[in-house]
């Protein structure tokens, strides 16, 4: 067995350079803002002036946002005529976005709703 790599519950460890991949996006994707704008095209392609209306960001700022996720994969990009318009391309990338996001609403959901039957059971 290389030194370094180990199986854990019949798990390969990755190589490192997929673990470096995976921190650079995650990276990419610790910016709430980067993150909010994933989460919308996750929905569907959109333009960066609908991209910023929805993400309450001014366009320069989402222009750049955007186009760091571009230079690193995440997103793509095609003309339609003179707008550019985003999306992702990448299934898996929308996946770990509406799981990471989903649980973490559910989880926000779950809380205030015991918060608030504390609340009314004067706790």
């Amino acid at each position: 067995m290389a030194k370094g790599v180990g199986a854990v519950g019949g798990f390969q460890d990755p190589p490192a350079e997929v673990l470096a991949e995976a921190a650079a996006a995650f990276g990419l994707l610790a910016s709430s803002a980067r993150l909010h704008i994933m989460w919308a095209l996750a929905q569907g392609e959109s333009d960066v002036t609908n991209l910023a209306d929805r993400v309450g960001g001014a366009l320069p700022a989402v222009s750049q946002h955007l186009a760091k996720l571009k230079l690193a994969g995440l997103v793509r990009s095609r003309r339609e005529g003179r707008r550019q318009v985003y999306y992702v391309d990448d299934p898996d990338i929308v996946t770990v976005v509406r799981v990471m996001v989903g649980q973490l609403t559910a989880r926000e959901t779950s809380a205030a709703t015991s918060s608030r039957r504390l609340h009314e059971a004067g706790v």
